[in-house]
């Protein structure tokens, strides 16, 4: 690893995921290791717990939720502060989201898993380090699982919740916030409803000027999202529980601020050199048949009976439906049609035309679990899955005279057509694991999944569609050591899998599915594991290395590739926090890794828009005072460069943010102060969606999205 020593020093400086307010011993119960619930300290792997306390001290600076998360969680990105969460990986791979157990993640990844649920809806958040097939494919990276609030028995208990964020650069630089939520019960029946609305105004870069929309894959200025969230709790007798919930999402673009482009009727002119789409402002006055937009509708049930035929039993069953939209999105209008390709500097653009794709997916399933004690040394758990996936996509075409005479302020649909193929994936999987105590100190687990998928692409274009099965085995392995003094130890192996998006694998023009089958790529990781609770310290530490034997590359239309390129990742992942006295902590996160491809027999680190996108080293370091009435926290965070074998770049950045709060009789107050030296910086995506979209689909400075300025968030929470 070519940084690692370099960083050494900050390991000893400290990298902590959990306040005081936090988790506070490893017995915290976590369903994210196993499916069912278990104690930290009985995992052989890196679990963080954020809990909820900790995530709004956080979003009271006025983070959302990916951003939030990004700072809390070793191994995580940092989040790129639009709509996408596209480059926000674990250990640089896939990570698979989930909300209560349910994947928000899906086989056609539209990277939109934190544009799914308010934090005000949640009380933690469970995350797994590393490849796992716990939850099926898509965790070739780790698992990250959002526990949403209750209701507990008890009389009537209301929380509401008021907040401001601005940077004071204009009027219309302030975003707005307001939830309430309802819980209480009986010992038999409980349940909470909880609505939070969002409300986002134009936002600004450090220095001043107005943040250019991403028109690649959205944002969130003018957005206006509302989460509803309600849940019922049935104890049916001492042994059975029924939990029923249910959620209404939608976020999504409210205003009328919008690109305004004066060259764009001026064609035809030469290629790379035209002009049509430079000298972009934002003006008032946008209007689109079709804007971004996510909504989702999600409904879950969880049975338990814990005595069955003498065992744990465990039922889920859930559906999910989503739709996603983005914004209109300019294409080159070539004498030979052919739009999605690179620029020729001799050849003639006649204009630009716009469209914009609106993607649905429906996911239902059933999940079954048994889990029983063996002896008294070993334990079983075995189960079923079930889950059916639907997609569908379509690109709403808009009138290019009104475009080209409004400078694309005003896109007005002319009709409809597919965007991508439609698929349906059936999948089935039956798996066990196992675990044996074989000393009080010792303990060992193995398991084994074996994963059916049905995949059924339709036809597209003229391309036929056709059906491809596809079956994988994954084994896992472990061993923890408890030395009963605070200190723990592990190692494991583990696989998980992911299938290539069927979508833009068999978009390409001749990519049939009889001539072309997907394959899934299989990850596999070994870990070596410590953490240490005791006295005044809370730590925890990994390295790890993981490789898969194929790739997947990303073409000049956007549509994927499958390679015989072998990947690796590897790296250190590790947390400290240090509490002096009763009053004062420090802590941080710090996340260094090596992310590779094999090119021509040697191994390069790999490039910037290579899918999924590599990851920049990060670490973040705080300082915090609390009394129980009143805390302050100053928090650092840096991420470092990313320089790839072809010497494109990401730059790093450094950012302080500022969150104090006071209890009072009538609430408590938080002033919270993002970037709070002012500092001017690209994001990571905003570099890297230059590098995926120009100069084929305009300027750099188009799709440059730039990080937020200081901003300053005032909030007021009570629980009456």
């Amino acid at each position: 690893m070519k940084k690692t020593f370099t960083y050494g020093l900050l390991v000893a400086a400290g990298s902590a995921a959990m306040s005081a307010h936090a988790q506070q011993d490893q017995d915290t119960m976590v369903v994210v290791g196993s499916r069912t619930p278990t104690q930290i300290s009985q995992i052989p792997g890196t679990v963080w717990v954020v809990e909820r306390e900790e995530l709004q001290q956080q979003v009271h600076t006025g983070a959302d939720l990916k951003t939030a998360l990004g700072k809390l969680v070793p191994g995580l990105d940092f989040g790129p502060q639009g709509r996408t969460n596209a480059g926000q990986n674990l250990r640089g791979r896939d990570v698979q989201v989930l909300i209560d157990g349910v994947s928000i993640s899906g086989s056609r990844s539209l990277s939109r898993q934190f544009d799914a649920i308010d934090p005000f809806n949640i009380e933690r958040i469970e995350v797994l380090s590393g490849a796992s097939s716990l939850y099926g494919g898509g965790a070739t990276g780790g698992i990250i699982n959002i526990v949403t609030k209750k209701g507990e028995a008890g009389p009537p208990v209301l929380e509401t919740e008021l907040g401001v964020t601005t940077g004071f650069n204009d009027s219309n630089d302030l975003d707005r916030r307001a939830a309430i939520g309802v819980s209480g019960g009986s010992e038999r029946i409980s349940g909470r409803i909880g609505v939070a609305l969002q409300d986002n105004g134009r936002q600004y870069d450090a220095s001043g000027d107005e943040i250019f929309p991403d028109i690649a894959q959205t944002d969130l200025q003018d957005n206006r999202s509302i989460d509803v969230m309600g849940s019922l709790n049935f104890a049916i007798d001492a042994n059975q529980t029924l939990d029923v919930s249910a959620q209404l999402y939608d976020s999504g673009y409210e205003g009328d601020r919008g690109v305004y482009f004066p060259n764009l009727a001026d064609g035809p002119v030469q290629g790379r050199n035209n002009n049509l789409l430079h000298d972009a402002e934002i003006r008032d006055g946008f209007s689109a048949d079709r804007e971004p937009r996510t909504q989702r509708k999600l409904f879950n049930l969880n049975y338990h009976h814990a005595n069955l035929l003498g065992q744990n039993f465990y039922l889920q069953a859930f559906h999910r439906e989503e739709e996603s939209s983005f914004h209109p999105f300019p294409y080159a209008d070539y004498e030979d049609d052919n739009a999605n390709r690179r620029i020729d500097p001799d050849e003639q653009v006649n204009g630009y035309y716009f469209t914009t794709s609106k993607q649905d997916t429906d996911l239902s399933g059933i999940k079954a679990l048994f889990s029983s004690d063996v002896t008294d040394s070993v334990n079983l758990t075995y189960g079923v899955d079930f889950d059916r996936e639907e997609f569908a996509a379509d690109n709403m075409s808009f009138d290019p005279a009104i475009t080209d005479a409004t400078g694309g302020l005003v896109q007005e649909g002319t009709g409809t057509s597919p965007r991508y193929p439609s698929f349906q994936i059936d999948g089935m999987s039956a798996f066990a694991q196992s675990e044996w105590w074989a000393t009080d100190s010792l303990k060992f687990g193995a398991g084994i999944r074996q994963q059916h998928m049905d995949v059924e692409i339709s036809d597209f274009q003229d391309i036929p569609g056709g059906e491809n099965d596809y079956d994988v085995t994954l084994y896992n392995a472990s061993a923890l050591y408890d030395f009963h003094n605070g200190h723990q130890t592990w190692t494991n192996y583990s696989e998980g899998f992911e299938l290539p998006d069927p979508s833009k694998y068999y978009g390409n023009e001749g990519q049939s599915v009889s001539d072309n089958p997907l394959d899934g790529i299989k990850t596999r990781q070994v870990e070596l594991g410590w953490r240490y609770q005791g006295g005044d310290w809370l730590t925890q530490a990994a390295v790890y290395y993981s490789w898969s034997n194929s790739s997947i590359e990303v073409n000049e239309n956007l549509s994927i590739s499958q390679t015989d390129d072998k990947r690796r990742d590897y790296g250190l992942e590790a947390s400290v926090t240090r509490y002096v006295d009763t009053h004062w902590e420090v802590g941080g996160t710090l996340h260094v890794l090596a992310s590779e491809r094999k090119i021509d027999d040697d191994w390069e680190d790999r490039g910037i828009t290579d899918a999924p996108y590599p990851s920049q080293d990060t670490a973040t370091l705080h300082v915090g005072w609390s009394d129980y009435q009143r805390s302050l926290r100053l928090q650092a965070n840096h991420a470092w460069d990313y320089t790839d074998y072809e010497d494109a770049e990401i730059e790093g950045f450094t950012t302080l943010d500022f969150i104090g709060s006071q209890q009072t009789g009538y609430g408590k107050f938080t002033l919270g102060v993002s970037n709070l030296l002012d500092k001017q910086y690209s994001t990571a995506w905003g570099q890297r969606a230059v590098g995926f979209y120009s100069p084929t689909y305009g300027p750099e400075y188009l799709y440059d999205y730039q990080g937020r300025g200081r901003t300053y968030s005032l909030t007021w929470s009570h629980q009456y």
